[in-house]
């Protein structure tokens, strides 16, 4: 008999399409950074991007391995940091790194903030539930 109170974060179908987004993440990254290992300059920026799609791949796992609860928090940076770089490399800027200022309708770019959102709204309600369900 199933439990009916178990948690959102712990259902199978939540787990599949997070893991299926944060996967999304790391490919959007590989394809806009050229291909792995890449060509993004400067290289600080070109290890952000190895970083996320790393940490995309790891969510991913954790998530379907049911360890959901560092799995989703993983996930959440695997959506949040992708949003705030957009944020910050389109607005003011990053050092060294000014190519994309005001190209906010890029619409790789707008592809990866659709699939973040949708990550960052799924991962923040699992791992909701599953944080007040211990």
């Amino acid at each position: 008999m199933r439990n009916s109170a178990r948690p959102l974060g712990c259902a199978r179908p939540a787990r599949l399409v997070g893991a299926l987004l944060c996967l999304a993440v790391a490919v959007v990254h590989v394809v806009d950074q050229g291909g792995f290992p890449g060509s993004k300059a400067p290289r600080y920026v070109a290890f952000l991007f190895y970083a996320l799609e790393a940490a995309g791949v790891l969510a991913a796992v954790l998530v379907l391995a049911r360890a959901v609860r560092p799995g989703w928090f993983l996930a959440m940076g695997v959506a949040a940091g992708p949003i705030a770089g957009y944020v910050l490399s389109r607005g003011p800027g990053l050092p060294d790194y000014s190519s994309d200022i005001g190209n906010w309708t890029e619409p790789l770019g707008l592809l990866s903030l659709a699939v973040e959102g949708l990550l960052l709204v799924l991962s923040v309600s699992c791992w909701w539930s599953v944080v007040r369900r211990r």
